[in-house]
């Protein structure tokens, strides 16, 4: 579980977590968070650790993935008088920001860091011998590869679904779509990537 901070002052030393906010109403403890930061406190330990995992997710490096967070949970503190609740989650504004720290993140390199996200188990467990585990190891850098040549949206929806590990009505109500268009997002998203893997011969 991610609940540290790391960029400029942590919010810990601008916030703190009252028990009396663990079973209230999200869209209550947006209203109060815009005077009290102890509202907002709750917000972040519901929301740090997915996007700490949406962050890390898309760009490997654990320390750069804290900073962004915090950035991003900063950024939302400042801003959180001008939110306006149009009926989503409030992650999904939070996945917001974090998505344009990513992506500014990304323009000032030249490529997408890939190495770590190798760790993460896509297509199953390595098996014993040396041999299986490369062979596996081969396929997680395909399959991340052939991810990464996908469209961001869809991007943005495998890392939610293996990341986050949420329910096609979730990531809906997160991406602003109906859960049947999710569903079908998503087929057409894992036949893209079989084609892609296909015309690359890794079946």
């Amino acid at each position: 579980m991610f609940h540290s901070m790391t960029s400029g002052d942590s919010l810990e030393t601008q916030i703190s977590h009252n028990h009396r906010y663990a079973d209230m109403a999200e869209s209550q403890l947006i209203e109060l968070a815009k005077r009290d930061a102890e509202a907002f406190g709750e917000l972040y330990l519901r929301n740090v650790d997915r996007i700490y995992s949406y962050v890390y997710y898309r760009i490997g490096n654990a320390a750069e993935a804290e900073d962004l967070t915090a950035r991003t949970f900063h950024q939302a503190l400042d801003n959180i008088e001008r939110y306006v609740d149009q009926g989503v989650p409030f992650a999904a504004w939070l996945y917001r920001i974090a998505h344009n720290l990513v992506a500014n993140y990304h323009r000032t390199r030249s490529r997408w860091r890939l190495t770590s996200l190798e760790d993460v188990e896509l297509v199953g467990r390595a098996a014993e011998s040396p041999e299986r585990s490369a062979e596996t190891h081969e396929k997680q850098r395909a399959l991340w590869s052939a991810i990464r040549r996908q469209p961001e949206e869809r991007q943005r929806l495998l890392l939610l679904k293996f990341a986050d590990r949420l329910s096609n009505d979730e990531i809906g109500r997160l991406m602003g779509r109906t859960e049947s268009s999710i569903k079908s997002l998503y087929f057409r998203t894992l036949k893209s990537l079989r084609a892609d893997l296909e015309a690359r011969e890794w079946q």
